[in-house]
């Protein structure tokens, strides 16, 4: 695929329905010769839609604009490909722990929960959020509310599993703290989505509360080793669960088997949240095809898939 196909991609694909801005600039990217050559010259990895779309909100590009927006990237180049070199796609989109908290709460208690590519890690407070299912009745009592819609037999608990112990990995962890680490994650919500930008603030907000302890380490490489030192750091009595969103379609498929594969010999579950092409197994045990013309992720538990997600934790569709 190339970069023009790339940006098409996701205008039809991700965009669409979403978000009409980035829709409008993703099609306009795509054909644009000159914008798409200095694109080329960055690294694969570097190429993606949403890290351009981010480097220039960042930057106060006319995201507004679609007209306008291929003449200021060319111009600005030097300052966007310096933000998109130096910065990478970290959407830390709590909404997941909607999707992923019935699993979670479905497991041996207490946990002891790893996520990879925790981002600023506020996927890992699943025990603090209040959420939101249809007409249910809301489980949790957290200053954060999380809605989801469901279908099938989701098995919905009492109230949120119980967290005796976190913490996350990430190429490059994101501080709450810091003000530029959290004004990038804002660049990443896309324009329009005002309830998720609210959704990041508030959740921000808890988390600068008790910041979670995250690590460096890098899925290409040591990723194995990390895990494994964390996982014998977990509390005696706490089930150790790895989970990670989002992240795998960023490697190489051999890379995700090798992945997969470390994981599958550590102690515990392992939780995956990702495109259903994307861990290796789950595309071909899925019960049913995925509605074409959405995205959707596959939630699987030790390689075995649920159901499938919203990628912002805006549905949950559990296999019967």
């Amino acid at each position: 695929m190339d970069t023009a196909q790339r940006f098409r991609g996701f205008a039809d694909t991700e965009a669409r329905g979403h978000s009409p801005v980035y829709e409008r600039l993703a099609r306009r990217v795509a054909s644009e010769r000159r914008l798409l050559e200095l694109i080329d010259r960055l690294p694969e990895p570097k190429r993606q839609p949403n890290l351009l779309l981010a480097a220039a909100r960042l930057l106060g590009g006319p995201i507004g604009d679609a007209r306008a927006f291929p003449s200021w990237a060319i111009a600005e180049w030097e300052r966007l490909s310096a933000v998109m070199l130096a910065r990478l796609t970290q959407t830390n989109e709590a909404g997941r722990c909607a999707t992923l908290m019935p699993l979670l709460a479905s497991l041996p208690q207490p946990l002891a929960l790893i996520e990879v590519g925790a981002s600023a890690g506020l996927c890992l407070f699943p025990d603090r959020y209040r959420y939101l299912y249809a007409d249910r009745p809301a489980i949790g009592a957290g200053p954060v509310s999380l809605a989801c819609r469901t279908s099938g037999p989701v098995p919905f608990p009492a109230r949120p599993p119980v967290v005796a112990w976190r913490a996350g990995v990430d190429l490059n962890p994101l501080d709450v703290r810091d003000e530029a680490d959290m004004r990038w994650l804002e660049c990443l919500i896309w324009p329009g989505q005002d309830e998720r930008l609210a959704r990041l603030r508030a959740a921000v907000g808890l988390a600068r509360e008790d910041p979670p302890r995250l690590v460096r380490g890098d899925l290409r490489d040591d990723l194995g080793e990390v895990l494994s030192d964390l996982v014998a750091q977990a509390p005696a009595g706490a089930t150790p669960v790895i989970f990670h969103s989002a992240v795998l379609a960023y490697l190489p498929a051999a890379q995700r088997a090798s992945f997969a594969a470390a994981v599958r010999d550590l102690p515990g579950h392992w939780i995956s949240n990702e495109s259903p092409g994307v861990v290796p197994g789950v595309r071909e045990a899925l019960p049913w095809a995925a509605p074409a013309g959405r995205t959707v992720f596959a939630l699987a538990l030790d390689g075995r898939p649920i159901a499938y997600t919203g990628p912002h934790g805006e549905h949950l569709d559990w296999f019967a």
